[in-house]
Parts: C-alpha cells; structure tokens; sequence
C-alpha cells in the first residue's frame, strides 16, 4: 500500500506532467504560428531546459538547507500553473521565450524539491515500485496529453488548449494540499 503522502505527490506530478505535456510537439507549430522560426523555436526550447538544469542544481541544494520543500515545491507547481495561462498573451518569439525563462524557473523550484520529499515520503522497501509508478505514469499520461492535446488543438484551438493546460496544472496544485497542510 502506497502512503497518503506518496500517493498526492504521485497524482500531482501526473497531473502536472499531462498539463504540460498537452502542448509536447504542438510546441513547434505554436512558435511558427506567432511568427517563429526553427531557430526561435530550437533558442526558446533550449533556454528553458538550460534555466531549468541550471536552477534545479542550485535551488536543490538550498532546498536542502534553508527552505521548506513543501511549500518550495507547491510554488513552483503553482507559478507553472499561472505561467501556462500566460500562453494566451504570447503574441512572438520574444515572448515566447521569456516565458520559456519563467517556465524553467517554476520547473526548477518543483523538480528537485518533488524529488525529495517522493524519496523523503516513500517505503524503503517499495522504492522501485514508488519509483516505477512515477516515471511509468509520467510516460503513459505524457503520451496520452500528446494526443489529448492533438485533438483539442484540431478540434478548437491553442487558445483552448492553453486554457485547459492551465486549469489541469491548477489541479495539481490542488492535488499537493495534503502534503502542504501541517502535520
């Protein structure tokens, strides 16, 4: 049996992973829609994943001294959250990549922190199963988010999408209440 701790981060981070995963290759035709090309669409990807390794590194380690993980992880889920929406205002590719920048920076304050406190949490004796059911979730909705997003995108819009990507990474946040609450 998984503990109520494990279980509400393993539901927020699948929740979150799928928020963000609904734009996936999408991401792509977005940026050429607002007037991108490959090399604006390729700089704002990896300015993102750069400020994102970057901070995880650094904020990682001051979560381990100065900061409460709990409450370092639900900001983070919850900037992602207010930064999905911002989709909605981006109008070109230099907006697009200063919220890449903002992205990277709410993935870095989330990422090491869930880390943590998912090892902090779990049985000992059920890591590869605890382990396994965080990355296997985060394969198996990251790929249904793809088609997810896919479908809303044909069917609607990217505005929709955003929208919805939005409201599913409020979700998330919700979901980490249990583990915000003291004890």
């Amino acid at each position: 049996m998984i503990n109520k701790k494990v279980k509400s981060l393993l539901l927020a981070d699948t929740a979150w992973l799928f928020g963000e995963g609904m734009l996936g290759p999408l991401f792509a035709v977005f940026a050429q829609k607002i007037g991108g090309d490959v090399l604006e669409i390729t700089w704002a990807w990896a300015t993102y994943l750069i400020v994102a390794g970057l901070l995880i590194v650094i904020i990682g380690r001051i979560s381990d001294q100065k900061v409460n993980k709990r409450k370092l992880v639900f900001w983070g889920y919850t900037l992602n959250a207010a930064l999905t929406f911002c989709y909605l205002l981006v109008n070109g590719p230099l907006a697009l990549l200063g919220l890449q920048i903002g992205l990277g920076v709410a993935a870095a304050m989330a990422t090491p922190t869930w880390d943590a406190l998912y090892s902090e949490y779990g049985n000992k004796k059920k890591y590869g199963l605890e382990w396994g059911l965080s990355d296997g979730f985060g394969e198996i909705f990251g790929g249904l988010a793809i088609i997810a997003g896919g479908i809303i995108v044909s069917y609607f819009s990217f505005n929709t999408l955003f929208i919805i990507m939005g409201i599913v990474q409020i979700v998330a946040v919700i979901l980490l209440l249990p583990i915000i609450k003291k004890k």
